[in-house]
């Protein structure tokens, strides 16, 4: 239950976007690293053959490329609704969809629970390396939602 006493944060100008930074830049520049260390090796091993170098090449840019993907979860609020981009799968909302915003202690990262009775993982909002960022995040995002919701027209703030 919200403290009384305590005041609550004004709500932040839309759009926003929120996405786990450090753990965006550790897996992007672990990429780079990867990609760099294999090619370096397949340019360096005299004992390759040419096509033996663009396997190693593929491979690191393969790997790069898989953790460039693992980055790109984030969840962008505005003023027209809230769109969670997941690691393949990108999913469009409308405030009134969205029912509640959960994130529970031991809860890898957000689930939103919406008014279809689905719950959406929401991964652009994940403990993992910043905990009380996505704390943060999560109470920021479920403000906006309830804010913004159909049944409640009054909180809704420009």
């Amino acid at each position: 239950m919200p403290d009384p006493t305590r005041p609550v944060p004004e709500l932040p100008a839309l759009p926003v976007t929120f996405r786990p930074g450090r753990t965006r830049a550790v897996l992007l520049t672990a990429g780079i690293a990867i990609f760099v260390v294999i090619t370096t090796i397949a340019l360096l091993l005299e004992t390759l053959n040419p096509g033996e170098r663009v396997s190693f090449v593929f491979t690191g840019a393969l790997l790069a490329g898989v953790l460039a993907l693992l980055s790109r979860p984030k969840v962008v609020a505005e003023e027209s609704g809230v769109t969670v981009v997941n690691i393949v799968g990108r999913r469009r909302l409308d405030w009134a969809e969205i029912v509640q915003v959960n994130l529970r202690s031991g809860d890898p990262w957000v689930f939103l629970d919406l008014s279809d009775g689905t719950s959406l993982p929401a991964l652009g909002i994940q403990p993992g390396i910043a905990k009380q960022r996505a704390i943060r995040d999560a109470s920021t995002l479920r403000r906006l939602a309830e804010a913004r919701s159909i049944g409640d027209p009054e909180r809704h703030q420009d």
